[in-house]
């Protein structure tokens, strides 16, 4: 199937947004392991698989509407030096993500592509749930002070 070619660009955007995601969450999940915080190794390194689908489906799609999957690109990264400023870190690029992810959306309607959009809806559905779990973190931090909530992590 022939797919429009500004889809199929969005598409490699985002596609890059997930492999910039992947790369951000492995490295923080292996700071954590370093220091001790086990709990958080795997809560970050979880997302970071769950990123690591994300970008599985949306090759499967840009190849599927005839296009070619990019996937030298990244975006910056952004590692956070603490634990508070890594979750700032990802829940932006969460936010971004569904920010982006719901422009995807519309213009996968317009184009009436809604099998692309149904996949992306779903992607999108999981990365609410990353923001929902970032923000509760913050609030742990906020709430137990950073000491207290890091001595739950190990």
């Amino acid at each position: 199937m022939k797919g429009d070619p500004k889809l199929i660009d969005t598409l490699n955007a985002l596609l890059a947004d997930e492999l910039t995601a992947i790369n951000q969450y492995i490295v923080h999940a292996e700071m954590c392991e370093d220091w001790g915080y086990g709990k958080l190794h795997e809560s970050f390194e979880k997302r970071a698989i769950v990123e690591m689908k994300h970008a599985e489906k949306l090759i499967g799609r840009i190849l599927f509407l005839g296009g070619k999957p990019i996937v030298s690109n990244l975006n910056k990264i952004h590692i956070g030096g603490d634990v508070p400023k890594q979750v700032e870190n990802d829940l932006a690029a969460e936010l971004d993500a569904v920010k982006a992810y719901n422009e995807a959306i519309a213009l996968a309607g317009e184009l009436n592509d809604n099998a692309t959009r149904d996949i992306l809806l779903q992607i999108l559905n999981d990365e609410d749930e990353h923001v929902d779990e970032l923000e509760e973190l913050q609030d742990q931090i906020e709430q137990m002070t950073l000491p207290f909530f890091l001595t739950t992590q190990v």
